[in-house]
């Protein structure tokens, strides 16, 4: 599977081990930054590429991070096709239904609310979590339109 990757500088180390992690574990991944930190660089920079991908190649998906995960949602879901889920610490069953109800093709992750370990079991639960289809899919289809 190919995994598009982005963040700005809040999330830039995790990004950096994350994509280690999903590489090591066979995934194809592709890094739309940021390379090197900036505390003052702007998401939209980095979240717009990586979400464009995403929405242009549907067997593929996306992991964005930021401080709270929130702007980068809101950035990634203005990218039509794009279904951007935020996670950043919680009932992980949130995680679950992204994908099983709204076919979530991207998870936004904050990265100032989880541990390293807590990340990779979330991303490991959601990229192995598939699409309930069925009454989801019309939903899916108006968001779409």
């Amino acid at each position: 599977m190919k995994i598009h990757i982005g963040t700005d500088h809040a999330g830039l180390d995790l990004k950096n081990t994350i994509k280690n992690y999903l590489v090591e574990k066979g995934y194809d991944v592709t890094d739309h930054g940021a390379y090197e930190y900036d505390a003052l660089d702007d998401y939209p920079d980095f979240i717009f590429p990586c979400a464009k991908a995403v929405a242009a190649d549907s067997d593929s998906r996306g992991i964005i991070l930021g401080g709270s995960g929130q702007g980068e949602a809101m950035a990634a879901n203005r990218v039509k096709g794009v279904r951007a889920a935020v996670f950043y610490n919680g009932p992980t069953e949130i995680v679950k239904l992204s994908r099983e109800h709204n076919n979530a093709n991207i998870l936004s992750l904050g990265a100032r609310f989880m541990t390293e370990d807590e990340i990779y079991d979330v991303i490991d639960m959601w990229l192995a979590e598939p699409f309930g289809g069925g009454r989801h899919q019309k939903r899916i289809d108006k968001l779409d339109k």
